[in-house]
């Protein structure tokens, strides 16, 4: 019982931590995309040789680096848009496994176990491959002196008691990867706290303290879970458990070149209650040659919808509004103008949206933080599709 409660006390202090995460990197998402974007524009009207190029450099690389930040914090709250497939866990592990010879040092000693006969799962491969990557990079670190290090995967059917003793998930099966090392191990105090954002027991200026949260997020919001086991001088091992699905896998697609200028004449309803991000996103659709119409609610645009006497060729929508989410607004809009394309932007999830329409459509979404360049690339492709 007791185990239980220490369990049901740390996930829940792990959704407050997440709630908190996530908030300030939607908020922080927003400002980097007016950062990026403004950056971006302001280079473009400079001469070559002006001084004061190196320092919007300076500013747009500093966004980047921020960029970066609030992606894993996203990850780790859960709020990321994901874009999940079915593939084989083996794929993803074969695929990066050089890269992971390259990063680990000499002294250490690398080995994969891959069961042939692995269940494919339902997950984004890009996340999966972050998460196998911050565990490769963590298991170096505990091992300066060199060790082993063993990546293994196998399938695994869990009972209701095997699944409640250690896990959050629900009894079922499961493809099971543990990445285990023989290195300084972690007393339980860490082992307590290693998946809590911005907590690191690496030397300052050695570690953001985000893998390990990046790593939680991306497992728990892929439906599975993790369990650890670690002692003092003994090494650690990884337990990532993810839900295995009886489907073929799926290839990747890659977006086609269009080859084609981003620039168009016409008719965009913007929607975005973020007013900073509003203005950058208008002025790069008027200096790509479209007429804009604005909105900063869904309410405002459905009354621009019905009163606009002429075509309206694409809707450009924020997913997280107050009131009326973007999925919402752009159900009712297409009643009103059929036939209308539609563009989400969002760099964050919300629980109340089911995400799983935005991941599977090829052409009609764009991640925030987005670059000038890439915004006018994806309307037209959203426009041609």
């Amino acid at each position: 019982r007791k185990h239980l409660e220490e369990k049901f006390r740390q996930s829940h202090k792990m959704e407050a931590i997440g709630l908190l995460a996530g908030g300030i990197a939607h908020d922080f998402n927003n400002l980097l995309t007016a950062i990026a974007g403004y950056s971006e524009l302001t280079l473009r009207k400079m001469e070559p040789d002006n001084p004061l190029r190196h320092n919007i450099n300076e500013i747009k690389d500093a966004g980047d680096r921020a960029s970066a930040l609030t992606s894993q914090l996203l990850a780790f709250s859960r709020k990321q848009v994901l874009n999940p497939r079915v593939h084989n866990l083996n794929s993803v592990i074969s695929d990066i496994e050089r890269m992971l010879r390259r990063i680990i040092k000499e002294s250490i000693e690398f080995r994969t176990i891959l069961d042939p006969n692995l269940q494919n799962i339902k997950a984004d491969p890009g996340q999966i491959e972050q998460v196998i990557m911050n565990l490769a990079i963590n298991a170096r670190d505990a091992m300066p002196l060199g060790g082993t290090l063993v990546i293994e995967t196998q399938n695994v059917t869990l009972s209701e008691i095997e699944a409640a003793d250690r896990l959050n998930i629900g009894p079922g099966s499961y493809v099971k990867m543990t990445v285990t090392d023989n290195g300084q191990g972690m007393d339980e105090d860490t082992i307590n706290r290693m998946f809590e954002p911005f907590f690191t027991t690496k030397d300052s200026g050695k570690g953001t303290g985000l893998g390990l949260s990046t790593v939680y997020g991306i497992v728990k919001q892929s439906g599975g879970d993790i369990a650890v086991s670690s002692e003092l001088d003994s090494g650690t091992a990884f337990e990532i458990y993810l839900p295995g699905v009886n489907r073929p896998a799926q290839a990747q697609k890659w977006p086609e070149s269009t080859g084609v200028s981003p620039n168009g004449h016409e008719t965009i309803l913007l929607v975005e209650d973020e007013e900073i991000v509003r203005n950058l996103i208008r002025e790069i659709l008027v200096s790509s040659g479209y007429t804009v119409l604005e909105a900063e609610s869904g309410r405002v645009a459905l009354s621009i919808c019905e009163t606009h006497p002429d075509k309206i060729d694409l809707l450009v929508t924020d997913v997280i509004m107050p009131k009326m989410s973007g999925l919402e607004l752009s159900d009712r809009v297409v009643k009103v103008s059929p036939g209308i394309k539609i563009l989400f932007m969002s760099g964050y999830t919300d629980d109340s949206i089911d995400d799983s329409r935005l991941t599977e459509m090829d052409r009609s979404f764009i991640e925030k933080p987005f670059t000038p360049d890439d915004l006018a690339r994806k309307i037209r492709e959203t426009l041609r599709s």
